[in-house]
């Protein structure tokens, strides 16, 4: 019976939650774009001037997450520094000073009965966002939905809880400066999974949700969700390396897409090397990657380049390890590369390595991820490299948003038809 009672509290919480919320939305549709940038730049001033405040509650979620045994890539998600709190403000501020995507007229055109049409932007109204150990994540997609107009219901995961706590403090500061509703950026305040289910289920009150976060989460929130949802699934990214790779290049952008910050989902999870490729430049790649402290786990013939690289099991291409691990593959050229994409990727980020333009062109025509990468980083997936300021995640999808999702995404729109006097015959 306690049990019960909780959910029953919880239940009631959310759809307060999400009465205020919508409330909100109503406001800050009408709010101009002026007050909507004042807010995130009081923000970014207050992220500032309580750094220390969130470095003390990120250091309290650190200490529970090492008991927990997360791993050193897990780890790294949820650790905060001085540069990444500054990091925070700076994204505000970008996503402050960007062209306001609510009004914009996407186009417009009179009819020969005289009527004057315009498609112009709206917001969506209340974003529902579940993310897990990433407390940037907090800053992230409050600034895009106030960018956007949106109204936005926050809910982080429970190892970054006090973290998520500090930074919304912020958040509700700015709005507060702006004379904003503070139920404009709402946390949900308790770590009980029973709330997720709320969420999913307030279709009153949420017009869409974007999760954030590992196969369990993406795959609950797609099987029971009865609100719309941006489909952000696993980043299964892969590099492959053709046989007109520029060694250097290829050996730069490996490296860097394995081992920067591997707990991303713009993280490389498998290298695939063109045979030619593989016999003259693979055992030095190989050699590269272990030395950095990567895991291999390969087929027979990558095997045969370095006696280190481990068996593969069946289920290492296809899956997101989220760690200094990664799977690796010779194929017979860009289709077979393409053939193992297609079968094993996510969608999400894939990347050619190469100096010849039709296998280029060839990889981006028959791929169909949401991000595909030419001699870059598959790291780069990201909507502040983008230049959107941040984003509120990486759709994998193909309706409404896809890749990443900024405050354009985070739009919706309407028409609007003027006359004069006008009558149909």
């Amino acid at each position: 019976m306690p049990e019960d009672h909780d959910r029953i509290d919880v239940a009631a919480q959310m759809r307060a939650i999400g009465a205020a919320a919508r409330e909100a939305a109503g406001a800050l549709s009408a709010a101009p774009a002026a007050q909507r940038a004042a807010a995130l730049n009081a923000g970014a001033d207050a992220i500032e001037a309580r750094a220390a405040d969130i470095l003390a509650a990120n250091a309290r979620d650190m200490e529970a997450a090492r008991a927990k045994g997360l791993s050193g890539a897990m780890l790294d998600r949820l650790m905060l520094d001085e540069g990444r709190v500054r990091a925070m403000a700076q994204g505000l501020r970008a996503v402050a000073t960007q062209d306001d995507p609510v009004g914009a007229v996407m186009a417009e055109w009179t009819r020969p009965s005289g009527l004057r049409i315009r498609r112009v932007r709206t917001p969506i109204g209340v974003v529902g966002v579940i993310y897990e150990s990433r407390p940037n994540v907090t800053a992230d997609a409050g600034a895009l939905c106030l960018k956007s107009g949106n109204a936005a219901i926050l809910r982080g995961g429970s190892e970054s809880l006090h973290s998520s706590r500090a930074i919304h403090a912020c958040l509700q500061q700015g709005l507060r400066a702006a004379d904003l509703p503070e139920a404009a950026i709402q946390l949900v305040p308790t770590a009980d999974r029973a709330a997720v289910g709320e969420m999913l289920r307030m279709t009153e009150f949420i017009d869409v949700i974007v999760p954030r976060g590992g196969k369990g989460l993406v795959g609950r929130v797609q099987q029971e969700a009865r609100v719309p949802v941006f489909a952000h699934l696993e980043g299964i990214c892969h590099v492959y390396a053709d046989r007109a790779a520029d060694p250097e290049k290829a050996l730069a952008v490996i490296l860097n897409a394995k081992t920067r910050r591997p707990g991303i989902c713009g993280a490389a999870e498998c290298l695939l090397l063109d045979r030619p490729f593989a016999q003259a430049h693979g055992a030095r790649v190989l050699d590269a990657l272990i030395r950095a402290g990567v895991e291999l786990r390969g087929d027979e013939a990558s095997r045969a380049l370095d006696a280190r690289v481990r068996p593969a099991a069946p289920d290492d291409y296809g899956r997101e390890f989220l760690d200094m691990i990664m799977a690796v593959r010779v194929v017979e050229g860009v289709d077979e590369a393409i053939a193992h994409i297609a079968r094993y990727g996510s969608q999400h980020t894939d990347c050619i390595l190469t100096e010849d333009d039709e296998a280029a062109a060839r990889f981006f025509s028959r791929l169909d991820s949401a991000i595909l990468m030419r001699n870059a980083s598959t790291q780069f997936a990201d909507g502040g490299e983008f230049g959107m300021g941040a984003e509120i995640g990486i759709a994998t999808g193909k309706l409404h948003a896809r890749g990443p999702v900024g405050a354009e995404q985070l739009t919706t729109f309407k028409y609007l038809v003027e006359g004069d006097g006008t009558v149909r015959p």
